[in-house]
């Protein structure tokens, strides 16, 4: 009879092989593999085969055809589809499957169809069959087998029924053997809620399998049925169903045990490692624990038995309650992956365990009790660190970003927020790259350059550079490429700049400081004082600035705004200038550049803001005067010091008949240097005296906001004091010819426009491109409507001093002169509101035909006429002065001229700098 049994079976396999060979494909090289381990089917396909594609698994069933496989279908039959760590789906199935062809025990095939189409609704699969073997014949008395989805016991028929142990749970079922069916399978069922006695087909209806085979008996169960128990042995919660196999046939009743427990959790974890424990001794499983003895305890991954655990850093152990394997987390035939949780870089571990226990009792004699074990850990932040390397001595950033996994790409760098796709950045000149690191993982290096535009910068301390580079990195996280984003600062400060070094000179009239133009209004500015020393300040202040290629040329005038003046003596002055150096944003002093020089000069007045006026007056008379003898008008204020020619006074505004008057937004101070001739007492015999009447108007100007200092004046070094601005008006002895003995009040101005409504403040700089003209008006100040105003000779120069090199006549002897380079012609002055006198006014439009200089000053001898002040040879008569008269001034008065007015400096420039 066994005999006619093996050979159908022999002759079922023939036809099915057959059978699967019609119709079918065989499945390419490489996409699937299998093997047999203990009694479970393995079978992995190659996800890279499978990219892009959707697949099915089909059972090859002998009798009814192919069935597709599902959830339902896997647990009650014996099967498991899944993935292994690296994404290739896996698929499990015991040798007690319900489809897999069984001969003698000992072989056992199943035969798999594997569907693969470019879409999801499956149509135009393709079909690949494949036949798997098995060979096992090893069997224990009692196999167990825990799966993901299921719960397996086979037993051994010959295994005797009855346990001298009357407290054995299954030995309560006795009582229901007399309501057995005849030649009928029925399984009895005990949990907490009581008995349940059923047939094998109700059961199948639960999702329980139950089939015996030529000499074993097997029940398969799903976790967590209405049937089944949880119970914690040693730590761990068991899944457990207690269950009795029945049979009856005439004399014969068989019961067996076919009682299954399987662990649910035993899973903890660490930072560093997972731990799985098993209990030693399931109680439901052994009866009698006196008797139980471990013959074997072997542990694996996938497919392969780990002989040495410990080669691989696996810890292997137990004790008599329990088996704990621990794996340190990123260990060999794991895999690390990488993932994102709430915009958080982390890994997930996971490792495919399956534990293998061998033991002896009483009751059972061998039982092999397998586990299979997908383990995954909790998601695990791994903050990712950004090692600054940068090197300060190359002038280059080195970053490096890491920890991470292999899959994980960087997809996108933004510098400075402006993003680079990868090759864009190379382009940029950006250097990235990917370094590994010791553990397995990687980084990604990026070089960027000090000089790079996108880097900042910022300028701090007194020599330092803050160079700060802002990074956002946009990578590609894990097989399903979610997109993690990470910003990162590093900065690094070195002293790379060299403060700027000023030098100072002097020449006869002027001081000048060449300062470096390198980090100018990048890094620092000029002040003077606390006004920032512009172009325009330096224009109102009568400066001269020159650049060129390395340095700005600042020129100081002696008598300019902001200029100090330490010491003034007798023909001496001792003045200093200062420009402090300041950083751009917090406006810090770094360093005051001073150039000190003394000068030679034999008139000159100084208006202290401290309200002291200081004047160095040389007297131009003939013949000579003594003057030790001039005075002020206080008689009592004498010159300081004195020689043959010169006389220098020193006095406060507020004494030796200093008077004072209002006009605009200025405070005049007026003094005169007088000398009286001296004349013989009444009683004495007349006498005839050739010494000259000599008067000269002294005058100080003072803003009339500024207040003056009454006392001591001692300047900080950064600071430039308000001096004021001083006039000296010489009166000749042609003087005693005029009806009124007073300095000749002439005063000019700079209009706006043609119409001479609007002029120019005394301070404020005047712009004026080529060819545009610029309107000199000169006004007389005197009451006597039959004085005329008369402009003798009037010329141009570069600089406020009139007899400077080179120079244009723009009016000769009253006429105008149209040269190559400047171009005169009077305007004519009518009567208004403000012109009462016209005789009184002269206006003057003044061209420059060729731009040679930057500034140009404009000087005017003037001559005030009336009849009865109509000399010989004087300009009022109409005649031609003489060539040593107008070379006599400036400076030089001969008796023929009576005033000088000078206006600028005009600033000639480019359109586009207006």
């Amino acid at each position: 009879m066994e005999a006619v049994g093996y050979s159908t079976c022999r002759i079922w396999l023939l036809f099915l092989l057959f059978w699967l060979g019609q119709g079918r494909q065989m499945a390419p090289p490489g996409f699937v593999e299998s093997s047999c381990h203990s009694r479970i089917f393995w079978m992995k396909l190659n996800k890279l085969l499978l990219q892009g594609k959707f697949f099915q698994l089909e059972i090859n069933d002998p009798y009814a055809g192919p069935l597709l496989l599902d959830e339902k279908l896997a647990s009650r039959c014996g099967y498991v589809l899944s993935e292994d760590v690296w994404g290739n789906p896996i698929f499990r199935a015991s040798v007690l499957g319900c489809h897999v062809a069984n001969e003698a025990d000992e072989l056992f095939s199943l035969t798999v169809n594997i569907k693969v189409s470019s879409f999801l609704s499956m149509r135009a699969a393709v079909t690949y069959t494949y036949p798997m073997y098995c060979s096992y014949s090893s069997w224990a008395s009692r196999e167990i087998m825990c799966e993901e989805n299921y719960m397996e016991v086979s037993v051994k028929t010959d295994v005797p029924a009855v346990s001298n142990d009357y407290t054995v749970a299954w030995m309560s079922a006795l009582p229901e053997t007399q309501n057995v069916a005849y030649q009928l399978w029925q399984l009895m069922f005990v949990s907490p809620s009581g008995r349940k006695r059923i047939t094998v087909s109700d059961a199948a209806k639960l999702g329980y399998s139950f089939n015996n085979t030529l000499s074993r008996v097997y029940l398969r169960a799903p976790y967590h049925s209405n049937e089944s128990d949880i119970s914690m042995v040693s730590g761990v919660n068991m899944n457990m169903v207690t269950s009795t196999s029945m049979y009856r046939q005439r004399w014969l009743l068989l019961l067996i045990d076919t009682t299954v427990s399987c662990p649910v959790d035993g899973i903890s974890f660490t930072d560093t490692a997972l731990t799985w424990t098993v209990p030693s001794v399931i109680p439901t499983l052994v009866v009698q624990e006196s008797t139980f003895l471990s013959k074997n305890i072997l542990m694996g991954v996938d497919d392969q038995v780990i002989v040495n655990p410990e080669e691989k850093n696996y810890l292997l152990e137990h004790n008599e309650t329990l088996i704990r394997i621990t794996i340190p987390i990123g260990a060999e035939g794991g895999k690390l992956k990488s993932s994102i949780s709430g915009g958080i870089y982390g890994i997930i571990y996971s490792i495919d365990l399956f534990l293998e226990h061998t033991w002896t009792d009483a009751d059972w004699q061998t039982t092999k009790y397998t586990v299979i074990k997908s383990i995954t850990t909790p998601f695990m932040p791994q903050i990712p660190t950004v090692i600054n390397s940068t090197l300060p001595e190359e002038r280059l950033f080195n970053v490096a970003f890491g920890h991470f996994l292999p899959d994980v790409t960087l997809v996108t760098i933004a510098i400075g927020n402006v993003p680079f796709t990868l090759r864009e950045a190379q382009h940029q000149g950006f250097k990235i790259y990917e370094t590994p690191f010791s553990n397995r993982t990687k980084g990604f290096i990026l070089e960027v350059s000090f000089d790079d535009p996108y880097v900042l910068k910022e300028y701090v301390n007194r020599n330092e550079t803050k160079y700060t580079l802002l990074i956002n990195y946009t990578l590609s996280v894990g097989p399903e490429m979610t997109l993690y984003y990470h910003s990162a600062e590093v900065e690094c400060v070195i002293a790379d700049i060299e403060l700027p070094e000023a030098v100072g000179y002097c020449d006869e009239e002027n001081m000048y400081l060449a300062i470096p133009t390198f980090g100018l209004h990048q890094y620092w500015n000029l002040y003077l004082g606390n006004k920032l020393l512009s172009r325009h300040v330096a224009l109102t202040n009568g400066y001269l600035a020159v650049t060129n290629s390395t340095h700005l040329i600042l020129q100081i005038p002696l008598f300019a705004a902001g200029v100090v003046y330490e010491e003034v003596s007798f023909q001496k002055i001792k003045a200093r200038f200062d420009v402090a150096l300041k950083k751009v944003r917090t406006m810090d002093t770094l360093q005051v550049f001073s150039v000190r020089c003394s000068f030679n000069s034999s008139e000159f007045i100084v208006c202290h803001p401290d309200g002291i006026i200081m004047v160095s007056a040389q007297m131009k008379t003939v013949p000579a005067i003594d003057m030790s003898k001039t005075k002020l008008r206080d008689s009592s204020c004498k010159p300081r010091e004195h020689d043959e020619r010169h006389a220098f006074f020193k006095f406060h505004v507020t004494t030796c008949g200093t008077s004072a008057r209002f006009e605009a937004d200025h405070i005049i101070y007026e003094n005169e240097i007088s000398y009286e001739k001296e004349t013989l007492p009444e009683q004495s015999i007349p006498t005839i005296t050739r010494d000259p009447d000599y008067r000269l108007t002294v005058l100080c100007y003072y803003r009339a906001k500024e207040t003056l200092v009454l006392g001591a004046f001692a300047s900080e070094p950064s600071t430039s004091p308000p001096f004021g601005s001083g006039t000296m008006v010489p009166r000749s002895n042609i003087a005693v010819h005029r009806r009124v003995r007073q300095a000749l009040n002439v005063v000019s101005r700079v209009s706006k426009d043609e119409s001479f409504m609007e002029f120019y403040e005394p301070n404020m700089a005047i712009l004026k491109q080529p060819v545009e003209p610029v309107f000199l008006e000169v006004e007389l100040k005197d009451k006597s409507p039959d004085t005329e105003l008369y402009l003798e000779n009037c010329w141009v120069t570069g600089s406020l001093e009139s007899n400077s090199r080179p120079r244009w006549n723009i009016t000769v002897d009253g006429y105008e002169i149209n040269g190559s380079e400047y171009a005169a012609e009077f305007c004519p002055v009518a009567v208004s509101p403000r012109v009462r006198h016209p005789s009184h006014f002269k206006r003057l439009a003044v061209r420059t035909l060729a731009h040679r200089l930057e500034q140009v000053y404009v000087h005017c001898l003037v001559a005030a006429c009336s009849p009865a002040n109509t000399l010989p040879g004087s300009p009022c008569t109409g005649q031609r002065s003489s060539s040593r008269e107008r070379n006599a001034f400036p400076g030089h008065s001969a008796a023929s001229l009576q005033g000088y007015v000078f206006a600028g400096p005009v600033w000639i420039v480019d359109p586009d700098l207006r």
